[in-house]
């Protein structure tokens, strides 16, 4: 059933409201001000086609609930934890009276973010930009001028190995077949952990020549398990067991047939989109995940635009469609961007692209800009340090998508958050300048 909006409670005798027990000049308590609810209301109503049953879940919990959690870096379970505790995020979210129960089963979260997928998580981006706007975190000039970059978001995977994939496509391959009932020559259950562990040892080491042994002994046992399976499954019944057999046979074997050089390779199997990815850094040569675009305004550092990008394009390919996700996002085209040397050859028009190292027709004020490219790299990594832009626990590329924007979400609430309480300061002590006397000042007899 759709969602009903949020009616004005009555005064409870026994429960006082929650804006008699908080601050109100607290940074959440503005920020929830600042933010149109109103409009998740009336979009986020299409998801719930029924018109029979219970009433679902209010869509501002939703929202609140999202940007609190990349906002203040929590999981699904410690963000509805900390809701119950917490009286601002409770009014943050729309409740009128204090909560002593979760208002949502952690699971639910992964619901919704199913339900509303990438187009309405960029409707969330796009109100924290509307109350950045609306609080001076961020000037309307600013959003004319943006730095783009791009960065790895690494996928929640272990590092892989060639002896880890063997032996779980193994695991994997048994358990299907436990499942089905279908009876194996061999399991290797006994001989294959073994020989993993034997292969880290001798990479360790740096026995290579038994390592190359041992990989191509548990190399078989994997392939003769997949062939034992793939003869006896025309005798398992259609279905989704079936499906899912069929689904990790192709995999295998693209596993066991994939070389060290081959593009498009498997580095996790309950996750093959990941790719692989340098980017020249000297502590990490590879990262594991899907590669971000990141528009961000040059003067404040907010995030106006962010994607996720699979299958690792080159970064120039990709400027045009970032710049028009900030477009859409903000309602204006920027004017100008600045971007590294590796968006050579983008082929943007419509926008004044300046590529860092130019020289030609430079004026100081372009030079001054040009300059301000290399303030996105901080951003970044406030994102990655103090966001959940470091590991993507969300499935698939479509998980991708969603979590990215959402941690471009969180960045900008807490900019917003920052901003806010800049302006609480001051106001606190402009407001007690004006009360206390000031003891160079003469007074009295003195001052006459």
């Amino acid at each position: 059933m759709k969602p009903h909006p949020r009616a004005e409670e009555q005064d409870d005798l026994l429960r006082p409201r929650l804006t008699d027990m908080i601050d109100m000049r607290h940074e959440l308590a503005t920020l929830a001000e600042l933010i149109d609810w109103e409009f998740f209301e009336r979009e986020w109503a299409g998801f719930f086609p029924s018109s029979v049953g219970r009433p679902a879940t209010s869509p501002r919990l939703i929202a609140g609930l999202l940007y609190l959690q990349h906002a203040y870096r929590l999981s699904d379970e410690a963000v509805v934890a900390r809701w119950v505790e917490n009286p601002y995020y409770q009014h943050f979210c729309g409740e009128t009276f204090f909560q002593h129960r979760p208002p949502i089963d952690p699971s639910s979260l992964t619901r919704w973010r199913k339900r509303v997928g990438e187009e309405g998580v960029e409707w969330l981006l796009t109100k924290t930009i509307e109350a950045g706007r609306t609080s001076g975190a961020v000037a309307d000039k600013s959003l004319m001028q943006v730095s783009v970059d791009t960065t790895v978001m690494e996928k929640n995977i272990a590092h892989p190995t060639d002896a880890r994939l063997y032996e779980t496509a193994r695991q994997k391959l048994v358990a299907l077949a436990v499942e089905a009932g279908i009876e194996l020559r061999q399991s290797y259950a006994r001989l294959a952990p073994r020989l993993t562990v034997k292969v880290g040892r001798y990479a360790h080491a740096r026995q290579f020549k038994r390592m190359r042994k041992a990989l191509r002994t548990l190399r078989g046992y994997t392939g003769r398990v997949m062939r034992d399976l793939r003869r006896q499954i025309d005798d398992m019944p259609a279905g989704p067991l079936r499906t899912r057999a069929l689904d990790m046979l192709v995999l295998t074997s693209r596993l066991l047939h994939q070389q060290p050089q081959d593009k498009g390779k498997i580095f996790s199997l309950h996750e093959p989109q990941v790719d692989c990815i340098s980017k020249g850094k000297a502590r990490q040569r590879y990262e594991f995940g899907t590669k971000v675009s990141v528009a961000a305004t040059i003067r404040e550092g907010f995030i106006v635009g962010m994607r996720a990008l699979p299958g690792n394009p080159y970064d120039g390919h990709t400027l045009a469609e970032t710049l028009e996700q900030v477009e859409v996002l903000t309602d204006q085209r920027p004017t100008l961007a600045v971007v590294d040397r590796g968006y050579r050859g983008h082929g943007v028009e419509t926008t004044r692209v300046l590529i860092s190292g130019t020289r030609k027709g430079m004026t100081p004020a372009l030079t001054k800009l040009l300059r301000r490219r290399s303030a996105i790299e901080p951003e970044i990594g406030h994102m990655k340090a103090d966001g959940r832009l470091t590991r993507c626990p969300l499935k698939g590329t479509a998980g991708d998508a969603i979590f990215a924007v959402l941690c471009a979400c969180g960045h900008n609430i807490r900019k917003i958050l920052a901003h806010l309480r800049a302006l609480l300061s001051l106001l606190i002590a402009a407001l007690i300048g004006a009360f206390e006397p000031d003891p160079y000042r003469p007074t009295g007899a003195a001052a006459a």
